[in-house]
């Protein structure tokens, strides 16, 4: 699963094919062993939690990139290597 963004200690992540356990494009953002799954199109947790302060920097981060992570989730769910995407913190 590769890295696509880092700010402010939180890894940002996209799956490669990984389509069947969520219908819509998502990210895994990570921050000190705890997970969150994020829908791309409305920035919602679909799965686990962030710290308060880090979740809004994450909804924050996928308002500001959504075209660009949208370009990526179609490179990943066909297997290919999606690219970095700056931080907030950059």
């Amino acid at each position: 699963m590769p890295t696509i963004s880092m700010f402010y200690g939180v890894l940002i992540r996209m799956f490669f094919y990984d389509i069947e356990k969520h219908a819509k494009p998502y990210i895994h953002a990570e921050y000190q062993g705890e997970v969150a799954v994020y829908s791309i199109p409305e920035g919602e947790v679909l799965a686990g939690m962030l710290p308060r302060k880090k979740d809004k920097l994450v909804v924050a981060w996928i308002e500001i990139h959504q075209d660009n992570l949208l370009a990526n989730w179609q490179l990943a769910v066909n297997g290919k290597k999606p690219f970095k995407i700056r931080g907030l913190d950059q």
